[in-house]
């Protein structure tokens, strides 16, 4: 029996916070201030309105904006599915930018409620 306690203490312990950490990707605020600058640039599809709206200064002083840094692919029909607030959703054909990021990344901009303003697909991997 002490053998077993020592197993669950050390799994508790060492192995399985690493195993229950979320992935934050997609999340509202995650990585918007490391790429502010060119966030604020980016135009709604069809409209002149800004992709990044909402931004405030978190406790740290960072910014925190409606765009992010996410995980995405594409399907062979074209259409975009994107890791948002934790769930992967299809994304609506209206809001694709037909631009890459500068780090060649799939990135998206949304409200916490998650309307979609604007995304932007990764280049393919080889």
């Amino acid at each position: 029996m002490p053998r077993l306690l020592f197993v669950a203490t050390l799994c508790a312990s060492f192995i399985c916070p690493t195993a229950w950490a979320q992935d934050r990707t997609g999340d509202h605020g995650q990585g918007h201030a490391e790429n502010h600058d060119w966030y604020e640039k980016l135009k709604q599809p069809n409209s002149n309105a800004s992709c990044c709206n909402a931004q405030k200064k978190r406790a740290d002083g960072t910014l925190e904006g409606d765009c992010r840094p996410t995980r995405a692919y594409q399907k062979d029909d074209g259409m975009w599915y994107a890791l948002l607030n934790g769930r992967w959703i299809q994304v609506p054909p209206r809001v694709v930018l037909k631009t890459l990021a500068p780090d060649g990344n799939s990135h998206i901009c949304a409200a916490p409620s998650g309307v979609i303003f604007c995304f932007l697909g990764g280049s393919p991997k080889s």
